[in-house]
């Protein structure tokens, strides 16, 4: 008994070191880029092997744990190749002059300084913090009216919810030109009939950058608002009946009981509209294309009045071919949105438990 216990120790150990040496191999292969069709084969053999030798230990103690992270280790994998490592690989780019294909050597902190010299990227930095503010107010306020409409009783609610939901399975890129159609013809008629106004909403940054907003909240208010219909119907309608029997009116019920009953959907519907007001790109891009004119900016004309700081980002590394600043502008992005989003749980959080 104890042999054998002992052979398979043994032969586990040596599975798990062909595996180990299997990926180190051909990752050393990847790396010094050797033409060797097998490299792939290699790798996903060596990870087999090694989680195979790792499985037929013998060892109670810890063959649990082990059995955890073989079934974990997919998940593990995919985030490390599709967040952690691109992570650390624009950080590393970040303090180069990368320009997309090599890099000719490090640059250190010049790309952070040299964007917060750039008018036109702090002018989209702007403008973006407006935008989320304005949406994140305007986009639950509305969303939280329409659900309360919607499980009010009136006929045909099915029918509002959907309409009412419809604009956000429209893709940003196709709504955007939909919306360039109908500010470029049908407003723009309307009002040089109604008021002899012979321009474009999208031709000034000002009413340009208006539009993208109504565009953004017709679009993701219904989303908002059926998360909060959800909300809304988990709140126990013996409690609305008791308020009702000691004379509680609608409006006294929404604030004092619904309200406070659904906090914990309004902290979810406010970081949902923060991030995604945020990160808006597409709907930017397909509408206006970041164009405007804004006459002067510490001391400069810039012609990206609408642009906000997803698309600018896209534009300097893509439009531009600086990746290595648009990856400096990519990390900043992402440490705002990070800071921004752990500060807004946070004080939402505490506003639940005061309500």
């Amino acid at each position: 008994m104890k042999s054998n216990k002992s052979a398979r120790l043994v032969t586990s150990i040596l599975v798990l070191l062909a595996g180990l040496s299997s990926i180190v191999v051909s990752l050393i292969i990847d790396i010094l880029r050797i033409d060797f069709s097998f490299r792939g084969s290699m790798l996903v053999l060596g990870i087999i092997l090694f989680f195979t030798g790792l499985y037929f230990i013998p060892t109670q103690k810890h063959h649990k744990a082990i059995i955890n992270v073989i079934f974990l280790f997919p998940l593990l994998f995919c985030f490390a190749v599709t967040v952690i490592i691109p992570f650390g690989l624009g950080l590393f780019y970040s303090t180069t002059d990368w320009n997309g294909i090599r890099m000719t050597g490090f640059v250190g902190l010049k790309n952070y300084t040299d964007m917060f010299n750039e008018p036109s990227f702090l002018w989209s930095l702007i403008i973006t913090v407006v935008f989320v503010i304005i949406n994140m107010i305007a986009v639950n306020v509305i969303g939280l009216v329409l659900a309360v409409l919607c499980t009010s009783k009136i006929r045909a609610v099915g029918f509002f919810r959907a309409a009412y939901f419809i604009p956000n399975l429209i893709g940003g890129i196709v709504l955007g030109y939909i919306w360039q159609f109908i500010f470029n013809n049908v407003v723009l008629k309307w009002t040089l009939d109604a008021f002899n106004y012979n321009s474009s909403m999208l031709s000034k940054y000002n009413t340009g950058f208006m539009a993208i907003v109504l565009v953004y909240i017709w679009q993701y208010a219904g989303y908002i608002m059926m998360i909060y219909i959800t909300g809304l119907t988990t709140v126990p309608t013996d409690v609305i009946e008791a308020s009702a029997i000691d004379g509680a009116n609608a409006v006294q019920t929404f604030f004092r009981i619904k309200l406070p009953m659904i906090a914990s959907t309004i902290t979810i519907c406010t970081f949902l509209t923060l991030q995604s007001a945020f990160k808006q790109f597409d709907v930017n891009m397909a509408l206006t294309n970041g164009t405007g004119s804004v006459q002067d900016f510490m001391g400069q004309y810039l012609s990206n009045g609408t642009q906000m700081l997803a698309l600018n980002i896209y534009n300097t590394a893509i439009t531009k071919n600086n990746y290595a600043m648009g990856q400096a502008k990519a990390v900043l992005f992402f440490i705002i949105l990070s800071i921004v989003s752990i500060i807004q749980v946070r004080i939402s959080n505490k506003r639940e438990v005061e309500m």
